[in-house]
């Protein structure tokens, strides 16, 4: 899932604000109409949908009516149409605000940050270039989706929950695997290989998942 999907025609704006929310670490997909809009939304989905009102073809409360049809996905319309009936309009079709064009980049940027937080800051862990939703159960780096077992999910958000903390060894494996389970403590050693195989830039030379010899490991 993408975090962010623009829907604007104007290419200038597009890009300008795709430089920077990607400065901002989002992920951030671009539709120039309506119709592509609800294609990429289908195919990959989205944290929070920037959307034009003015577009070719299908116009923006359209698509707003279409997302708000399956989904409760954040919606901000951004828009140069600033009469009341049409900020109405799109607040009635399921809009979560609308911002007149043309806006202040600060401004949007507070309010893309505050939807998130409010919407997501339960759900994800942000540290260094990772991203964990909790939810979902999915990590990215540098906005990379990477592959992880259930039991890898679970390690890297342990330690990551513990962050500056050595966690011993007999501690992690059984709030991973229990304390009845029928796994080994060599299975942590080998997820542990696995991890930063996944998370470090060099795996022989950690980072983040930093071994404390004779006691554990912690996530810095």
């Amino acid at each position: 899932m993408i975090d962010i999907l623009i829907v604007e025609d104007n290419k200038e704006i597009a890009e300008l604000l795709c430089d920077f929310l990607r400065a901002e670490n989002f992920t951030v997909s671009v539709a120039d109409n309506g119709e592509k809009a609800l294609s990429l939304y289908g195919k990959y989905g989205a944290r929070l949908v920037v959307l034009d009102v003015v577009l070719p073809g299908m116009d923006g409360f359209a698509v707003c009516s279409k997302i708000r049809e399956h989904s409760n996905t954040p919606i901000l319309i951004v828009s140069a149409k600033t009469e009341k009936d049409d900020k109405l309009k799109g607040l009635i079709l399921g809009a979560d605000d609308y911002i007149e064009k043309p806006y202040d980049i600060d401004i949007m940027l507070a309010k893309i940050q505050g939807i998130f937080r409010r919407r997501y800051a339960l759900d994800e862990i942000t540290e260094s270039d990772l991203r964990i939703n909790k939810s979902e159960k999915t990590v990215s780096k540098g906005g990379i989706p990477i592959d992880m077992t259930a039991k890898e999910f679970e390690l890297l958000t342990l330690l990551i929950e513990n962050k500056g903390r050595t966690l011993n060894k007999e501690y992690i494996f059984g709030q991973i695997w229990g304390s009845d389970s029928d796994s080994e403590l060599q299975t942590l050693t080998v997820h542990i290989k696995w991890l930063r195989q996944k998370i470090e830039n060099d795996p022989k030379k950690p980072e983040h998942i930093i071994t404390v010899w004779g006691v554990g490991y912690k996530f810095i």
